[in-house]
């Protein structure tokens, strides 16, 4: 009966159009006045300890290091040099959006600034060259989504805080599986491009190739200052997210300088607009989290479920569908800390890995990010194309069919995850 109330009250709430984490705090303190007794003095309390984490404080770095790298011209030296090394195939630009896309997720950790960084420099030039509207921003909208599951990853540390897992094993088992959707988005587009008959680029000489190589090198560095920072141990993924913004102000003001003093405080406003948007959204889901726990919710379920004698495949499968059900209409960090806290421990019941189901999620959120009608990359896309939500969702099925085929891989093949953590000894 508690469940049922909660999530009433909640669901109600956010179908009104209430932003999520008013929704959230407003459910809580409602069923904390209406049918408990703990005290309503205790929330500010709550709120405040559950985001006092020191990996937390990795979300507000990643986020301003990524929006000094949009505004500070790495982008277009990756889609360059990207351009450089596969423009000749077939599919030519397409190509290049799927490379760029997955250097640039490797600095920045967010999906939507992936596709504004790649989308606002090769739609255009897409659509010049000859390519249809559709293919151009397919492409680089599903493509972008590769900013949440190439670690960096800002979706991976909130899922890393709300079920106490390890970030850095997180971001080492998003590696493979992200190297392979990069793949698997390039085969997509190749093969559209070869049914179109789509323009391709002179093949760049080797010459060619290793003075874009050398004009992107500051950016591409950022991709070892974070992995191989936190691999080698010298930094926790808190710090390499510390490390990374200072690495991407200097590289845009010093190195690159396209980017302006006088730009700067615009970037940091943006930035702390963003994250302040988001730890609201944390300290509301925790505070979610904990009255679900002390009501034993997810226990309940967990039992529950177990008990039906679904077993992991089973379950997996449930998971897969309510993910990609809510993708529709919620937003990735929303459904992670409202969904997380209750999917977490069935899963652990059922001995999945913890790291495996972060990246089955992670990728859950990927495919929600090109689905209407709440697909953030589908948003984006529009503005830059001025085209409509409708005409987004048609562009992206290519490669939408592509990821869903992926999804199962990585759902029913965990190694593909695990791998490299293990051989790294972090699991």
């Amino acid at each position: 009966m508690s469940a049922l109330i909660i999530f009433g009250l909640l669901l109600t709430l956010m179908v009104i159009g209430m932003p999520v984490g008013v929704a959230l705090g407003l459910t809580v303190l409602g069923f904390m006045f209406a049918f408990t007794e703990t005290p309503i003095a205790s929330v500010a309390l709550k709120m405040f300890t559950g985001i006092e984490k020191f990996e937390i404080m990795a979300i507000p770095f990643f986020i301003l290091a990524g929006n000094f790298l949009t505004h500070g011209g790495v982008a277009r030296r990756m889609i360059n040099f990207a351009t450089a090394m596969v423009g000749h195939l077939t599919g030519g630009l397409g190509m290049s959006a799927v490379l760029a896309c997955a250097l640039f997720a490797a600095v920045s950790g967010s999906s939507p600034a992936t596709v504004v960084a790649i989308g606002s420099i090769l739609i255009p030039a897409m659509l010049k060259q000859g390519f249809p509207m559709n293919f151009s921003a397919g492409v680089v909208a599903s493509a972008g989504g590769l900013g949440i599951l190439i670690p960096p990853s800002i979706v991976m540390v909130m899922y890393a805080v709300t079920t106490n897992s390890s970030v850095g094993a997180l971001f080492m088992a998003g590696v493979i599986p992200g190297l392979l959707l990069a793949l698997t988005l390039g085969v997509t587009t190749w093969w559209q491009a070869r049914k179109g008959g789509y323009p391709t680029l002179p093949k760049a000489s080797w010459g060619e190739r290793f003075r874009s190589f050398r004009e992107a090198f500051w950016g591409l560095m950022l991709i070892v200052v974070v992995m191989g920072g936190i691999y080698s141990g010298m930094f926790t993924p808190t710090e390499a997210a510390a490390m990374s913004a200072v690495y991407a102000f200097f590289i845009a003001v010093f190195v690159y300088k396209d980017l302006t003093f006088k730009q700067i405080p615009k970037v940091l406003l943006d930035s702390a607009n963003m994250s302040s948007m988001l730890l609201f959204i944390i300290a509301s889901a925790i505070l979610f989290s904990f009255i679900l726990t002390s009501e034993q919710i997810p226990q309940g379920i967990a039992d529950w479920i177990v008990h039906l004698g679904l077993g992991p495949v089973g379950f997996l499968i449930i998971v897969n569908i309510l993910l990609l059900i809510a993708g529709n209409f919620m937003e990735p960090s929303s459904i992670i800390l409202i969904l997380a806290p209750i999917l977490f421990p069935v899963a652990v019941a059922l001995g999945i890995d913890p790291v495996h189901f972060g990246i089955i999620i992670t990728v859950n959120m990927e495919i929600g990010m090109i689905t209407p009608p709440v697909g953030l990359n589908l948003f984006v896309a529009s503005g830059i194309t001025r085209r409509g939500l409708s005409e987004m969702s048609v562009a992206v099925l290519p490669w939408l069919y592509a990821m869903l085929v992926f999804l199962i891989l990585i759902t029913y093949v965990p190694e593909i995850s695990l791998w490299l953590p293990r051989t790294l000894g972090m699991l």
